[in-house]
Parts: structure tokens; sequence; C-alpha cells
């Protein structure tokens, strides 16, 4: 039964909250590695796990959400998760080293999954059938801001206090969230409660997605399958999951329930949501290094500039969920929203060494409207037809597949910025030889230059080629970073036809047949 007045609000307030604390996290850290990887005497590679472990544990957890809170209770299983994550926050702050670091993130992935899918779960039943737009719109301020404003709020703290403040700022917001989620939240019964545990649907969900996740946040860093462990842990995704599917299946009480696919919204919604991952997620990851590694940015100055996009679509959501409300076709704010994310990235494609902040704040802001046209009616079109025990268990695969298609889409272009890098810069140096007039005249303007300052012709000539070889490194970096914008939009240009796949339905629809 719906909530009304005051009470639904306090409670839609606290799951957004709650939500938010586990996005900002997925980002927030990624700013301070190089901080804790001096702090801690880490390595590169060790510090990584810090973000690895917690992506592992929250996508493994994301499916299973829905059964624990069957079993337990939502609110039971919301409110402890949000009070384990609040405790393993302070513990990760007071790591004093990196085993420990490792160890309270895996913790807080495991917490952090049973937040973003029970809050979402939470207020969708929070809100009546017919304004499911406005709730679905609500909740993706936290799913669409806290991955970009991680970065903003990341940077901000670490220049001005020190790395631990990232964890202990989560102490008094998850211990207000976890009162009020207390005091308001309402029980649901526990539909899984004296059933059969699924033991071996656990143990395959985690050996299947935990080394599918592993394989996305390392595989590019380790060479991909130059690395024995990396593709055994892809052997070990395929079999997991084929015999996981199959257990499902099987079984009388599924840990997951892949009946909800019967539903072709939810179906279709599943490699939507993968596809809007990977735009969210894979954005947010090329654009802080193309300004920091190209432009000079510090960390947060970058994330300053991802702020006014953020700000957009927290402006834009409500107008979103009140317009599938009045019953515009979620289909048609989702297309409209793909080609915006397209006209975002083929922007950006077309950067020069010379952009500035200025030139990359129009194309964030249509960014930001584009997320915002995307994620409510995505998330409002999977969800539409899913009620009850339902709810929980669409909540967590739609998170994880969004999720799993950040991990992909931060895998690929990963991948595709080595390798375009390689082809760029032998194309580049095609030119710098003895026969190329451009490069002569280049090369005697810089040798003379640097002559007139003192320098040897010897000590002048090898300058000159250590500046052109700078040149063309800054100049590879950039038409590579250009065809990973270029990339992430056709993909989201050619994913538009997917949409049209589900059926159109008016909300009011929805809910009278509920």
């Amino acid at each position: 039964m719906a909530e009304t007045g005051f009470k639904k609000w306090i409670i839609t307030i606290t799951v957004i909250t709650a939500s938010l604390l586990e996005l900002i996290d997925t980002t927030i850290v990624n700013v301070a590695l190089p901080h804790i990887q001096g702090n801690l005497g880490a390595t590169l590679e060790d510090v990584a796990w810090v973000v690895t472990g917690y992506a592992v544990a929250n996508v493994i957890i994301l499916p299973m959400s829905g059964w624990l809170g069957g079993r337990f209770g939502r609110k039971n299983y919301f409110m402890t998760s949000i009070i384990v994550f609040t405790i393993v926050s302070f513990l990760c702050g007071n790591a004093h080293s990196m085993d420990e670091l490792v160890l309270f993130r895996i913790l807080q992935g495991i917490a952090g999954g049973g937040l973003i899918s029970t809050a979402q779960a939470i207020l969708l039943e929070t809100w009546p059938r017919e304004q499911i737009g406005t709730a679905t719109a609500l909740f993706g301020l936290g799913a669409v801001v806290g991955p970009t404003v991680g970065p903003t709020i990341g940077g901000w703290i670490v220049e001005n206090y020190s790395w631990p403040w990232i964890f202990y700022v989560n102490i008094p917001v998850g211990a207000l969230a976890a009162f009020c989620t207390y005091t308001f939240v309402r029980e649901t019964p526990k539909d899984a409660k004296g059933k059969p545990v699924d033991w071996w649907g656990i143990v395959l969900l985690a050996i299947a997605v935990g080394s599918l996740q592993t394989v996305l946040e390392k595989g590019e860093s380790e060479d991909w399958f130059a690395k024995p462990y990396i593709l055994i842990l892809t052997i070990s995704a395929v079999l997991g999951t084929i015999l996981f599917i199959w257990r499902e299946m099987s079984t009388e009480h599924p840990i997951v329930n892949f009946g909800i696919l019967r539903h072709r919204s939810f179906a279709v919604g599943m490699f939507t949501s993968f596809i809007l991952g990977f735009g969210l997620y894979g954005s947010v990851f090329v654009f802080p290094v193309f300004c920091q590694n190209l432009l000079g940015f510090n960390a947060q100055q970058t994330g300053e500039l991802l702020f006014p996009g953020g700000l957009c679509t927290i402006v834009m959501m409500p107008f979103i969920g009140k317009m599938l409300n009045k019953g515009i076709p979620a289909q048609f704010m989702a297309t409209a929203g793909m080609f915006l994310f397209y006209v975002f990235t083929h922007m950006l494609s077309g950067s020069t060494l010379a952009t500035g902040e200025k030139d990359v704040l129009v194309p964030l802001l249509i960014r930001g409207v584009g997320m915002a046209l995307l994620f409510v009616p995505l998330t409002t079109l999977a969800m539409a037809d899913l009620k009850g025990p339902e709810l929980g268990q669409g909540s967590g695969l739609n998170n994880m597949m969004r999720q799993l298609g950040g991990s992909f889409g931060i895998a690929t272009l990963t991948t595709l910025i080595h390798i375009r890098q390689g082809v760029h810069r032998n194309n580049l140096l095609v030119n710098i030889n003895p026969y190329n007039n451009p490069f002569n005249d280049r090369l005697h303007t810089l040798t003379q230059g640097f002559m007139a300052k003192g320098k040897s012709i010897m000590d002048a000539t090898h300058m000159a080629y250590q500046a052109i070889e700078g040149m063309v490194t800054r100049q590879t970096l950039l038409l590579t970073y250009d065809d990973a914008y270029w990339i992430s939009g056709l993909v989201m240009l050619f994913s538009i036809p997917l949409l049209y796949l589900q059926p159109f339905k008016k909300l009011k629809a929805v809910a009278d047949s509920h």
C-alpha cells in the first residue's frame, strides 16, 4: 500500500540518501588512489584492488538483494545494509595497511549492494503506481548524479583534507538514514522465510558474476589473456553463468527468479539498462582521464567541470517524471536521450589540444539532459509490469545489468584507447622523416630556438627531437580519446531500435492493471 503526505516524502529522502552513499562511493575513491598509494606504501596494481574489490562484491550482491529482502524483510535488510556500510566506512578510513583497506572495501561493496536495489524497491512501493514516473525520477537523482559528482566531492576532500575523510563523511549520513529507516519505513512480508536456501545458487552466482567483474576490471591492465588467471576467470565466468542459469531454472526456491523475464518490458529493459551503464560509467571514465592527461586539469577542476551537467540532470528529473505521468511514451523520451548523448560524444570527438573549460561546458550540459531523459524512461519501462516480490528481484537484476554495462564500457574503452593509441602513433610517425618538408621546417625552427638560448647544435637538435616526440604523444592521445567518444556515441545511437521492442503503455493503465 502506498504512503501519503509527510511519511511518503521522508521515506523518499531516506532511501535516496542511502542509495547515494553507495553510488558516490563507486567513483569518489578514484581520485584518491594516488594519495592512498603513497600513504600506505602500495604499488599501483595493489591500490587498484580498492576499486576492484568494491565493484566485484557489489555486483555479486545486487542480483541476490531481492531474495535477501524477501527472506529477512525488506526493511530489516535495508537497515542492516546501511548500518554495516556505515561501520565499514569508518574501518576503511582507519585502515593501516592495503590488505585491511581492500578487505573493508569488499565488505563495503557487499553492504552497498543491498542499498541501491532495495532502495528502489521501497521507493516504488511507497509511491502510487500511477506516479511511478515521479518515483523513478527521484531515484534517478542518486543513480545518475552519484557517479557524476563522486569525483567532484572526492577531489575537493583530497585537496583540502586527507583521503580517510572520503570514507568518514559517510558516517553521519549513514546514521541518519538508518534512524529514518527504522522509524518510517514499513515492514514487508518475509516471503522467503522458512524456505530452503539455494546454497548452490549462491555459490554459482558468486563464481559467475565475481569472475566476470574481475576480468572486466583487471583485464586491460593485465594484458587480458596473457595472464593465466584472467583466462581461468573467463572460463569460470562462462561455465558459472551457464550452470547458474540452469540451477535457477530448475530449483523450486531460486536465489534469482528468472521467471520475471516473462515480462517483455523487463526482459528488453535488461539490455537497455546495460547500454545506459555503458554510456553513464564509460563517459565518466573517459572524460576525467582526457582532462587530466591531456588538458592538464587537476582532480578538483575535473570534478567541477562535471558538476553543472549533474545539476542539469537534477533539474530535469522531476519534469521527466511528470511527462511520464501525463502519458508521454517513455520510448520517445529515451530516444531523445540517446540522441543527445550521441550529440555530446560527437562534440567532444572534435576536441583539440586548445580545448578549454568553456569548450566542454555545453557538451556536458547536453549529456546532463540526455542522462535524465534516459534513466527515468528506461527504468520505468523495465519496472512498470513488476509488483510485490518481483519488484525486489527486478530492481536487483536491473541495477546489476547497469553496473555490468558500466564495467563492460570501461573495459571496452580502455582496450580501444590502448589499441588506437598504437595505430595513431604509427600513422603520425610516418611523417617524421627527412623527406617531409613540414617536419624539416619544424625541426629547424625548434633547433634554432634552442640554439638561441645558448645550447650547442648537438644538444639543440636532441631537444628539438624530444619536443617533436612530445607533440606526437599529445596528438596521439588526442586522436585516441576522440575515437573513444565517437565509439561511445555510436553504441548509444545504434541501441535506439531496442526501445521499440518494449510495448507502449500509459502509466495509468499499468496502475489499473495492478
